[in-house]
Protein backbone atom coordinates (compact mmCIF):
# COMPACT_ATOMS: atom_id res chain seq x y z
CA UNK A 1 0.00 0.00 0.00
CA UNK A 2 1.29 3.47 -1.16
CA UNK A 3 1.69 6.24 1.97
CA UNK A 4 2.62 9.49 1.89
CA UNK A 5 3.91 10.73 5.83
CA UNK A 6 4.14 14.37 6.51
CA UNK A 7 6.50 15.73 8.68
CA UNK A 8 9.37 13.43 9.85
CA UNK A 9 9.95 14.47 13.61
CA UNK A 10 9.68 11.79 16.35
CA UNK A 11 6.58 10.64 15.62
CA UNK A 12 6.63 10.92 12.05
CA UNK A 13 9.96 8.72 12.07
CA UNK A 14 8.55 6.08 14.54
CA UNK A 15 5.31 5.70 11.82
CA UNK A 16 7.58 5.52 8.97
CA UNK A 17 9.56 3.17 10.52
CA UNK A 18 6.67 0.93 11.83
CA UNK A 19 5.11 1.15 8.81
CA UNK A 20 7.93 0.50 6.26
CA UNK A 21 8.66 -2.85 8.46
CA UNK A 22 5.16 -3.81 7.62
CA UNK A 23 6.16 -3.92 3.80
CA UNK A 24 4.21 -0.59 3.17
CA UNK A 25 5.66 1.84 0.25
CA UNK A 26 6.51 4.86 2.14
CA UNK A 27 7.29 8.29 0.54
CA UNK A 28 8.15 10.84 3.38
CA UNK A 29 7.47 14.46 3.23
CA UNK A 30 9.69 17.21 5.14
CA UNK A 31 10.87 20.81 4.59
CA UNK A 32 14.23 20.16 5.71
CA UNK A 33 17.45 19.48 3.70
CA UNK A 34 19.16 17.40 6.55
CA UNK A 35 15.95 15.87 7.65
CA UNK A 36 15.10 14.55 4.40
CA UNK A 37 18.58 12.99 3.78
CA UNK A 38 18.97 11.47 6.67
CA UNK A 39 15.88 9.67 6.49
CA UNK A 40 16.58 8.56 3.08
CA UNK A 41 19.85 7.04 4.11
CA UNK A 42 18.36 4.75 6.38
CA UNK A 43 14.76 4.25 5.40
CA UNK A 44 13.61 2.17 2.48
CA UNK A 45 11.65 5.05 1.20
CA UNK A 46 11.17 7.67 -0.71
CA UNK A 47 11.98 11.51 0.09
CA UNK A 48 10.63 14.71 -1.09
CA UNK A 49 11.89 18.08 0.50
CA UNK A 50 9.22 20.65 0.59
CA UNK A 51 6.74 22.10 2.32
CA UNK A 52 3.05 19.64 3.67
CA UNK A 53 0.77 22.31 2.37
CA UNK A 54 2.71 22.57 -1.35
CA UNK A 55 0.60 22.02 -4.14
CA UNK A 56 3.92 20.71 -6.02
CA UNK A 57 5.38 19.09 -2.81
CA UNK A 58 2.38 17.10 -2.64
CA UNK A 59 2.02 16.61 -5.98
CA UNK A 60 6.00 15.09 -6.74
CA UNK A 61 4.89 12.70 -3.09
CA UNK A 62 2.22 10.82 -5.89
CA UNK A 63 -0.52 11.94 -3.32
CA UNK A 64 -3.22 11.29 -6.05
CA UNK A 65 -1.83 7.17 -5.70
CA UNK A 66 -1.98 7.20 -2.24
CA UNK A 67 -4.17 4.76 -0.15
CA UNK A 68 -2.79 6.48 2.84
CA UNK A 69 -2.27 10.58 4.09
CA UNK A 70 -0.86 11.26 7.66
CA UNK A 71 0.02 14.35 8.29
CA UNK A 72 2.66 14.44 11.62
CA UNK A 73 3.95 18.13 11.43
CA UNK A 74 4.67 20.52 13.95
CA UNK A 75 1.19 22.37 13.53
CA UNK A 76 -1.65 21.21 13.69
CA UNK A 77 -3.37 23.60 11.74
CA UNK A 78 -0.73 22.40 8.97
CA UNK A 79 -1.90 18.96 9.64
CA UNK A 80 -5.62 19.52 8.85
CA UNK A 81 -4.63 22.20 5.71
CA UNK A 82 -2.36 19.19 3.84
CA UNK A 83 -4.79 16.64 4.64
CA UNK A 84 -7.49 18.63 2.75
CA UNK A 85 -5.15 19.23 0.18
CA UNK A 86 -3.92 15.46 -0.22
CA UNK A 87 -7.96 14.81 0.17
CA UNK A 88 -8.86 17.15 -2.85
CA UNK A 89 -5.56 15.32 -5.16
CA UNK A 90 -6.97 12.02 -4.91
CA UNK A 91 -5.50 10.33 -1.32
CA UNK A 92 -8.32 7.62 -0.44
CA UNK A 93 -7.88 8.08 3.49
CA UNK A 94 -6.56 10.84 5.27
CA UNK A 95 -4.85 10.83 8.66
CA UNK A 96 -4.14 14.22 11.11
CA UNK A 97 -1.64 15.28 14.11
CA UNK A 98 -4.28 17.39 16.18
CA UNK A 99 -2.95 17.45 19.95
CA UNK A 100 -3.74 20.91 21.04
CA UNK A 101 -6.47 20.92 24.33
CA UNK A 102 -8.28 23.90 23.29
CA UNK A 103 -10.01 21.70 20.57
CA UNK A 104 -12.88 19.26 22.28
CA UNK A 105 -14.56 16.51 21.10
CA UNK A 106 -17.59 18.32 19.50
CA UNK A 107 -14.91 20.44 17.32
CA UNK A 108 -12.96 17.61 16.43
CA UNK A 109 -15.68 16.11 14.93
CA UNK A 110 -16.99 18.94 13.19
CA UNK A 111 -13.17 19.39 11.45
CA UNK A 112 -13.12 15.56 10.75
CA UNK A 113 -16.27 15.80 8.74
CA UNK A 114 -15.53 19.14 7.07
CA UNK A 115 -12.11 18.02 5.98
CA UNK A 116 -12.98 14.54 5.13
CA UNK A 117 -10.22 13.23 7.22
CA UNK A 118 -10.65 9.91 8.18
CA UNK A 119 -8.76 9.54 11.41
CA UNK A 120 -7.53 12.16 14.03
CA UNK A 121 -4.77 11.10 16.26
CA UNK A 122 -3.29 12.83 19.45
CA UNK A 123 -0.31 11.07 20.74
CA UNK A 124 -0.05 13.11 24.05
CA UNK A 125 -3.89 11.97 24.67
CA UNK A 126 -3.62 8.68 24.10
CA UNK A 127 -0.81 8.36 26.03
CA UNK A 128 -2.24 10.47 29.06
CA UNK A 129 -5.30 7.52 29.14
CA UNK A 130 -2.35 4.70 29.08
CA UNK A 131 -0.89 6.25 32.06
CA UNK A 132 -4.22 6.90 33.31
CA UNK A 133 -5.30 3.25 33.11
CA UNK A 134 -2.25 2.06 34.75
CA UNK A 135 -2.42 4.11 37.84
CA UNK A 136 -5.44 3.22 38.42
CA UNK A 137 -4.38 -0.55 38.72
CA UNK A 138 -0.54 0.44 40.06
CA UNK A 139 0.35 -3.64 40.31
CA UNK A 140 0.23 -3.97 36.37
CA UNK A 141 2.97 -2.87 34.65
CA UNK A 142 1.18 -1.93 31.31
CA UNK A 143 -2.58 -2.52 30.53
CA UNK A 144 -4.03 -2.33 26.90
CA UNK A 145 -8.01 -2.74 26.45
CA UNK A 146 -10.23 -4.33 23.73
CA UNK A 147 -13.90 -4.37 23.01
CA UNK A 148 -14.55 -0.72 24.84
CA UNK A 149 -13.38 -1.86 28.04
CA UNK A 150 -14.57 -5.12 28.26
CA UNK A 151 -11.67 -7.07 27.73
CA UNK A 152 -8.02 -6.23 29.15
CA UNK A 153 -4.34 -7.46 28.44
CA UNK A 154 -2.48 -6.95 31.89
CA UNK A 155 0.94 -7.08 31.74
CA UNK A 156 2.69 -8.29 35.25
CA UNK A 157 6.64 -8.70 36.55
CA UNK A 158 6.91 -11.51 39.12
CA UNK A 159 8.84 -10.58 41.76
CA UNK A 160 11.35 -12.31 43.25
CA UNK A 161 8.81 -13.64 46.00
CA UNK A 162 6.20 -13.96 43.80
CA UNK A 163 3.44 -16.80 44.71
CA UNK A 164 3.60 -17.87 40.92
CA UNK A 165 7.97 -18.77 41.70
CA UNK A 166 7.19 -22.56 40.19
CA UNK A 167 4.06 -22.95 39.39
CA UNK A 168 3.10 -23.88 36.23
CA UNK A 169 -0.36 -22.51 34.17
CA UNK A 170 -2.35 -25.46 34.70
CA UNK A 171 -2.08 -25.61 38.18
CA UNK A 172 -2.21 -21.49 38.26
CA UNK A 173 -5.61 -21.85 36.66
CA UNK A 174 -6.89 -24.92 38.52
CA UNK A 175 -5.72 -23.02 42.00
CA UNK A 176 -7.12 -19.78 41.40
CA UNK A 177 -10.81 -19.02 40.51
CA UNK A 178 -10.57 -16.18 38.62
CA UNK A 179 -11.21 -16.79 35.09
CA UNK A 180 -8.14 -15.25 33.31
CA UNK A 181 -5.76 -17.07 31.10
CA UNK A 182 -2.18 -16.02 30.86
CA UNK A 183 -1.10 -15.79 27.42
CA UNK A 184 2.45 -14.63 26.50
CA UNK A 185 5.77 -14.69 29.10
CA UNK A 186 9.20 -12.57 27.98
CA UNK A 187 12.38 -14.32 29.90
CA UNK A 188 15.71 -13.37 29.27
CA UNK A 189 14.88 -12.02 26.43
CA UNK A 190 12.86 -14.16 25.11
CA UNK A 191 9.25 -14.48 24.57
CA UNK A 192 6.86 -17.38 24.90
CA UNK A 193 3.25 -18.27 23.79
CA UNK A 194 2.71 -21.05 26.84
CA UNK A 195 0.65 -24.17 27.21
CA UNK A 196 -0.68 -25.19 30.03
CA UNK A 197 2.60 -27.04 31.47
CA UNK A 198 4.66 -23.66 31.32
CA UNK A 199 6.49 -23.35 34.36
CA UNK A 200 6.84 -19.27 35.68
CA UNK A 201 9.73 -18.13 36.98
CA UNK A 202 10.48 -14.51 39.49
CA UNK A 203 11.25 -12.04 37.08
CA UNK A 204 9.01 -12.96 34.17
CA UNK A 205 7.12 -10.51 32.68
CA UNK A 206 3.52 -11.92 31.86
CA UNK A 207 0.62 -10.84 30.20
CA UNK A 208 -2.79 -11.96 31.11
CA UNK A 209 -5.90 -11.49 29.85
CA UNK A 210 -9.15 -11.37 31.50
CA UNK A 211 -12.33 -8.77 32.02
CA UNK A 212 -11.53 -6.11 34.40
CA UNK A 213 -13.33 -7.65 37.32
CA UNK A 214 -11.75 -10.88 36.89
CA UNK A 215 -8.37 -8.89 37.16
CA UNK A 216 -8.99 -7.24 40.51
CA UNK A 217 -10.33 -10.55 41.72
CA UNK A 218 -7.08 -12.71 40.02
CA UNK A 219 -5.15 -9.88 41.81
CA UNK A 220 -6.35 -9.79 45.18
CA UNK A 221 -6.09 -13.62 45.17
CA UNK A 222 -2.16 -13.35 44.64
CA UNK A 223 -2.46 -10.61 47.56
CA UNK A 224 -0.68 -7.66 44.79
CA UNK A 225 -3.78 -5.38 44.78
CA UNK A 226 -2.38 -2.05 45.71
CA UNK A 227 -5.01 0.86 46.19
CA UNK A 228 -5.16 3.90 43.22
CA UNK A 229 -2.85 5.86 43.49
CA UNK A 230 -4.48 9.03 44.31
CA UNK A 231 -1.87 11.69 45.20
CA UNK A 232 0.32 12.14 41.83
CA UNK A 233 3.30 14.03 41.20
CA UNK A 234 3.74 14.52 37.23
CA UNK A 235 7.32 15.70 36.69
CA UNK A 236 6.99 18.28 33.35
CA UNK A 237 4.31 20.62 32.20
CA UNK A 238 4.14 18.83 28.78
CA UNK A 239 0.64 18.30 26.92
CA UNK A 240 0.60 14.57 28.44
CA UNK A 241 1.05 15.97 31.73
CA UNK A 242 -1.68 18.20 31.20
CA UNK A 243 -3.83 15.87 30.00
CA UNK A 244 -2.81 13.25 32.35
CA UNK A 245 -3.52 15.90 35.38
CA UNK A 246 -6.83 16.82 33.95
CA UNK A 247 -8.15 12.94 34.32
CA UNK A 248 -6.78 12.45 37.45
CA UNK A 249 -8.21 16.01 38.98
CA UNK A 250 -11.84 14.81 37.19
CA UNK A 251 -11.77 11.31 38.73
CA UNK A 252 -10.74 13.05 42.49
CA UNK A 253 -6.96 12.34 42.80
CA UNK A 254 -4.60 15.37 44.20
CA UNK A 255 -2.16 16.48 41.44
CA UNK A 256 1.30 18.35 41.96
CA UNK A 257 2.97 19.46 38.77
CA UNK A 258 6.90 20.60 38.40
CA UNK A 259 7.51 22.59 35.28
CA UNK A 260 10.92 24.57 34.82
CA UNK A 261 9.19 27.20 32.52
CA UNK A 262 7.48 29.72 33.96
CA UNK A 263 5.18 30.30 31.04
CA UNK A 264 4.37 26.74 30.85
CA UNK A 265 3.39 27.01 34.65
CA UNK A 266 1.12 29.68 34.40
CA UNK A 267 -0.95 27.61 31.25
CA UNK A 268 -1.07 25.14 32.98
CA UNK A 269 -2.18 26.84 35.95
CA UNK A 270 -4.96 28.93 33.94
CA UNK A 271 -5.98 25.68 31.96
CA UNK A 272 -6.21 23.11 34.34
CA UNK A 273 -8.95 22.02 36.94
CA UNK A 274 -9.11 23.41 40.01
CA UNK A 275 -7.14 22.04 42.96
CA UNK A 276 -4.38 21.57 40.60
CA UNK A 277 -0.57 22.23 42.31
CA UNK A 278 1.66 23.66 39.86
CA UNK A 279 5.06 24.29 41.24
CA UNK A 280 7.90 26.67 39.00
CA UNK A 281 11.28 24.54 39.36
CA UNK A 282 13.51 22.10 38.02
CA UNK A 283 12.61 18.59 39.13
CA UNK A 284 16.03 17.25 38.19
CA UNK A 285 17.18 18.91 41.67
CA UNK A 286 16.10 15.98 44.28
CA UNK A 287 15.87 18.40 47.09
CA UNK A 288 12.73 20.18 45.25
CA UNK A 289 11.24 16.54 44.67
CA UNK A 290 11.38 16.17 48.26
CA UNK A 291 10.78 19.89 49.53
CA UNK A 292 7.29 18.79 47.59
CA UNK A 293 6.08 15.74 48.99
CA UNK A 294 7.94 12.83 47.03
CA UNK A 295 7.77 10.79 50.34
CA UNK A 296 4.34 11.20 50.41
CA UNK A 297 2.71 10.18 47.20
CA UNK A 298 1.43 7.13 45.88
CA UNK A 299 2.90 7.53 42.38
CA UNK A 300 5.37 9.38 40.25
CA UNK A 301 5.26 9.95 36.51
CA UNK A 302 8.59 11.50 34.57
CA UNK A 303 7.31 13.45 31.58
CA UNK A 304 10.30 15.49 30.67
CA UNK A 305 11.48 16.20 27.22
CA UNK A 306 14.74 13.76 27.96
CA UNK A 307 14.27 10.29 28.30
CA UNK A 308 17.76 10.10 30.07
CA UNK A 309 16.14 12.57 32.60
CA UNK A 310 12.88 10.88 32.92
CA UNK A 311 15.02 7.95 34.00
CA UNK A 312 17.11 9.00 36.57
CA UNK A 313 14.66 10.94 37.98
CA UNK A 314 12.30 8.29 37.61
CA UNK A 315 15.08 5.48 39.46
CA UNK A 316 15.18 8.39 42.49
CA UNK A 317 11.60 8.20 43.01
CA UNK A 318 11.72 4.33 42.84
CA UNK A 319 14.52 4.87 45.48
CA UNK A 320 12.01 6.95 48.10
CA UNK A 321 9.86 3.78 48.19
CA UNK A 322 7.24 5.74 45.95
CA UNK A 323 4.68 2.77 45.50
CA UNK A 324 4.05 3.55 41.65
CA UNK A 325 6.87 4.95 38.99
CA UNK A 326 6.25 5.78 35.72
CA UNK A 327 8.68 7.05 33.40
CA UNK A 328 8.56 8.56 29.79
CA UNK A 329 10.98 6.44 27.17
CA UNK A 330 11.16 7.17 23.71
CA UNK A 331 14.06 5.66 22.51
CA UNK A 332 13.85 1.97 22.28
CA UNK A 333 17.38 1.65 23.67
CA UNK A 334 17.30 3.24 27.05
CA UNK A 335 13.55 1.09 27.76
CA UNK A 336 16.41 -2.23 28.31
CA UNK A 337 18.54 0.12 30.53
CA UNK A 338 15.29 1.26 32.19
CA UNK A 339 14.10 -2.09 33.19
CA UNK A 340 17.33 -3.11 34.77
CA UNK A 341 16.89 -0.12 36.70
CA UNK A 342 13.86 -2.09 38.18
CA UNK A 343 11.70 0.73 36.41
CA UNK A 344 9.13 -1.78 34.87
CA UNK A 345 6.50 0.42 34.13
CA UNK A 346 7.37 2.52 30.64
CA UNK A 347 5.45 4.89 28.48
CA UNK A 348 6.19 5.96 24.72
CA UNK A 349 3.62 8.13 23.09
CA UNK A 350 5.60 6.91 19.81
CA UNK A 351 4.98 3.59 20.37
CA UNK A 352 1.47 4.07 20.88
CA UNK A 353 0.90 6.37 17.80
CA UNK A 354 2.53 3.46 15.73
CA UNK A 355 0.34 1.31 16.89
CA UNK A 356 -2.84 3.03 15.84
CA UNK A 357 -1.42 3.74 12.62
CA UNK A 358 -0.12 -0.09 11.76
CA UNK A 359 -3.50 -1.30 13.39
CA UNK A 360 -4.96 1.36 10.63
CA UNK A 361 -3.41 0.28 7.39
CA UNK A 362 -3.92 -3.45 8.05
CA UNK A 363 -7.69 -2.76 8.19
CA UNK A 364 -7.48 -0.61 4.95
CA UNK A 365 -5.70 -3.48 3.22
CA UNK A 366 -8.41 -5.93 4.34
CA UNK A 367 -11.86 -4.25 3.10
CA UNK A 368 -13.79 -7.94 3.36
CA UNK A 369 -12.79 -10.25 6.09
CA UNK A 370 -12.01 -10.06 9.59
CA UNK A 371 -10.82 -6.79 10.46
CA UNK A 372 -8.31 -5.63 12.57
CA UNK A 373 -10.18 -3.49 14.97
CA UNK A 374 -7.03 -2.69 17.58
CA UNK A 375 -3.81 -3.57 17.63
CA UNK A 376 -1.18 -3.84 20.43
CA UNK A 377 3.06 -4.46 20.66
CA UNK A 378 3.70 -6.08 23.93
CA UNK A 379 7.36 -7.29 25.95
CA UNK A 380 9.16 -4.82 24.54
CA UNK A 381 7.87 -5.33 20.58
CA UNK A 382 7.82 -8.86 20.40
CA UNK A 383 4.54 -9.86 20.80
CA UNK A 384 1.47 -8.30 19.04
CA UNK A 385 -2.75 -8.21 20.37
CA UNK A 386 -4.61 -8.34 18.15
CA UNK A 387 -8.54 -8.00 18.15
CA UNK A 388 -10.58 -9.02 15.03
CA UNK A 389 -14.47 -8.41 14.92
CA UNK A 390 -15.40 -12.06 12.61
CA UNK A 391 -17.08 -12.42 9.90
CA UNK A 392 -19.45 -14.93 8.53
CA UNK A 393 -17.09 -15.69 5.94
CA UNK A 394 -14.38 -16.62 8.47
CA UNK A 395 -12.74 -20.49 7.64
CA UNK A 396 -12.55 -21.77 11.69
CA UNK A 397 -16.74 -20.78 12.38
CA UNK A 398 -18.04 -23.19 14.83
CA UNK A 399 -15.02 -25.21 15.20
CA UNK A 400 -14.34 -25.94 18.78
CA UNK A 401 -10.71 -24.28 19.76
CA UNK A 402 -9.52 -27.85 20.46
CA UNK A 403 -10.12 -28.60 17.00
CA UNK A 404 -8.70 -25.72 15.37
CA UNK A 405 -5.53 -26.27 13.50
CA UNK A 406 -3.19 -22.98 14.39
CA UNK A 407 -0.21 -21.84 13.08
CA UNK A 408 2.57 -21.98 15.66
CA UNK A 409 3.08 -19.20 18.48
CA UNK A 410 -0.70 -18.74 18.08
CA UNK A 411 -3.02 -17.88 20.86
CA UNK A 412 -6.65 -17.15 20.88
CA UNK A 413 -6.93 -15.51 23.96
CA UNK A 414 -10.14 -14.13 24.56
CA UNK A 415 -13.44 -13.56 22.83
CA UNK A 416 -16.28 -10.86 23.62
CA UNK A 417 -19.51 -11.72 22.51
CA UNK A 418 -22.27 -9.14 23.25
CA UNK A 419 -21.52 -7.50 26.33
CA UNK A 420 -19.90 -11.03 27.47
CA UNK A 421 -16.14 -11.60 27.70
CA UNK A 422 -15.08 -14.97 27.78
CA UNK A 423 -11.98 -16.61 28.31
CA UNK A 424 -11.61 -19.83 26.28
CA UNK A 425 -10.77 -23.23 26.62
CA UNK A 426 -10.58 -25.56 24.47
CA UNK A 427 -14.52 -26.28 24.02
CA UNK A 428 -15.66 -22.80 22.73
CA UNK A 429 -15.98 -21.93 19.18
CA UNK A 430 -15.76 -18.25 17.44
CA UNK A 431 -19.19 -17.29 15.91
CA UNK A 432 -19.79 -14.10 13.28
CA UNK A 433 -20.09 -11.04 14.81
CA UNK A 434 -17.79 -12.11 17.72
CA UNK A 435 -14.67 -10.06 18.97
CA UNK A 436 -11.89 -12.05 19.15
CA UNK A 437 -8.08 -11.37 20.57
CA UNK A 438 -5.29 -13.16 19.09
CA UNK A 439 -1.27 -12.84 20.23
CA UNK A 440 0.87 -13.44 17.85
CA UNK A 441 4.85 -13.87 17.98
CA UNK A 442 6.57 -14.01 15.07
CA UNK A 443 3.78 -13.32 12.81
CA UNK A 444 2.03 -10.27 11.09
CA UNK A 445 -1.55 -10.76 10.82
CA UNK A 446 -3.71 -9.05 8.49
CA UNK A 447 -7.17 -10.87 8.83
CA UNK A 448 -8.62 -13.49 11.10
CA UNK A 449 -7.78 -16.33 8.50
CA UNK A 450 -4.14 -15.85 9.36
CA UNK A 451 -4.37 -17.84 12.13
CA UNK A 452 -5.17 -20.92 10.60
CA UNK A 453 -2.57 -23.49 9.14
CA UNK A 454 -3.32 -23.65 5.42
Amino acid sequence: MRIVIAGCGKIGVSILSRLAAEGHEIVAIDSFDDTVGEIGNIYDVMTVCGSAVDFDTLNEAGVDKAELFVAVTGSDEMNMLSCFIAKGLGAKHTVARIRDPGYDEKALAFMKQQLGLSLVINPELFAAEELFNILKLPAAVNIETFSGRKMEMVELVLKPDSPLDGVSLADLRRKYSAKFLVCAVSRGGEVYIPDGSFVLKSGDRIGLTAAPTEVQKLLKMLGLVQRQARRVMILGGSTTAFYLAEKLLESGNSVTVIERDRDRCEKLSAGLPQGAVVIHGDGAQQELLLEEGLNTVDAFVSLTGMDEENILIAYFAASKDVQKVIAKVNRPEYTEMAERLGLDSIISPKKIISDVLARYARALQNTVGSNVETLYRLMDGNVEALEFKVSADFKGLKVPLKDMELKPNILIAGITRGRKAIIPSGEDAIQAGDRVVVIAAEHKLFDLDDILLQ
